[in-house]
């Protein structure tokens, strides 16, 4: 008897100890969605930087002068007046001038073809004294500007016809020094 009772106890403690190992079904609670926060630090984007060149000419350049600014103005036959289109390149001569004080200029008076020699000369000393007189007026210091008349001597447009002639007959300011090229 004493080994069924030795069973049986055995057996008992055996269901006691299998009743403790067995694991409870999981309760369902309810619980709010939970919110995954990335501490990971976002990528750096590389931004390259784009450097524009400068086109055209060189500020203070005789290019920059010719370009931007204007360095003729035309007159009528015989005509030694500024017209309003010529007071507007000479406004932008003086602001240039007045940007670059040591540029020294010297404005030519030119003439066409025609009329003697003698003539387009005075012609032209006319046309230079116009242009650095409009100069001197919008401020800019006489003894930067030398004048001389080419008369007909220089011409920019070879031919014999009206056209070119008007090409010709005209005040050329020119750098003489003290720009930037």
């Amino acid at each position: 008897m004493q080994t069924s009772l030795k069973l049986t106890v055995a057996a008992a403690v055996l269901l006691s100890l299998g009743a403790c190992a067995s694991k409870p079904k999981p309760v369902a609670e309810e619980t709010a969605p939970v919110e995954v926060v990335d501490t990971t630090p976002a990528p750096t984007e590389t931004v390259e930087e784009t450097v524009v060149a400068p086109t055209g000419p060189l500020a203070g350049s005789l290019d920059d002068f010719r370009v931007n600014v204007g360095e003729r103005v035309y007159y009528d036959l015989d005509g030694y007046r500024l017209d309003s289109d010529d007071q507007e390149i000479l406004k932008r001569q003086a602001a240039w001038l007045a940007s670059y004080p040591k540029v020294r200029i010297l404005v030519a008076g030119n003439c066409d073809e025609r009329g003697t020699r003698e003539y387009n000369l005075a012609l032209g000393e006319r046309r230079a004294s116009v242009v650095k007189d409009y100069l001197v007026s919008l401020g800019v210091d006489p003894s930067r500007i030398d004048t001389i008349s080419y008369g007909k001597e220089r011409p920019i447009a070879a031919g014999s016809d009206e056209q070119s002639w008007a090409l010709n007959r005209n005040g050329f300011t020119q750098i003489v020094s003290g720009s930037t090229s």
